[in-house]
């Protein structure tokens, strides 16, 4: 599932347990929404990964893999994990 602050959530729909699409110019994720102010407003958290498993070839990934949302080259000055902040979007499915 996908953590998502009572404001953003607010904003765009979105009520605790719906389906979610969370997506950027790399790929797509399908997951539900928990809806918590356990989270900064702005932030989104998929806690867990999951085996990647898209819904056709090349499309949303259903199981949770963030890698679709990520890229594999470092960070330009700390030459660290690229994988730990993403800007990406969420709406309701």
């Amino acid at each position: 599932m996908v953590w998502v602050n009572a404001l953003d959530a607010a904003d765009r729909g979105i009520e605790h347990g719906e389906m979610t699409e969370v997506w950027n110019d790399r790929g797509a994720l399908r997951l539900p929404a928990y809806v918590t102010n356990r989270i900064t407003p702005g932030v989104i958290s998929v806690p867990q990964g999951a085996w990647y498993r898209p819904e056709t070839p090349g499309g949303i990934d259903v199981g949770g893999s963030t890698n679709v949302l990520t890229s594999h080259f470092p960070t330009a000055y700390a030459k660290a994990n690229g994988q730990h902040s993403n800007l990406v979007e969420i709406r309701k499915a």
